[in-house]
């Protein structure tokens, strides 16, 4: 018994050895596609960060317009208000 060679067993059907390589098709499959999808995340999280990056740029420069727009408010109301108040 120990030295025969291995071998399949008649009792075991082909529709069963069918189902294990259609399984192990699938699951390739499966595999190759959840890959696909997890590099089309990378992608577009490389593309959100760039477009992030480019708004926060874009919104500090606005804060920094907006400052200097109160600023030159602040000055001009001052100015206005001394004028109001002299004879």
């Amino acid at each position: 018994m120990p030295n025969e060679p291995w071998h399949l067993s008649k009792s075991v059907p082909v529709s069963f050895i069918f189902a294990i390589l259609m399984q192990t098709v699938a699951l390739v499959w499966f595999v190759a596609s959840m890959n696909s999808g997890i590099q089309n995340n990378d992608n577009d999280i490389v593309r959100h960060d760039t477009r992030l990056k480019a708004l926060e740029d874009t919104v500090q420069g606005q804060a920094i317009a907006l400052a200097r727009i109160d600023e030159n408010i602040k000055a001009i109301r001052s100015a206005v208000e001394a004028m109001a108040t002299r004879p």
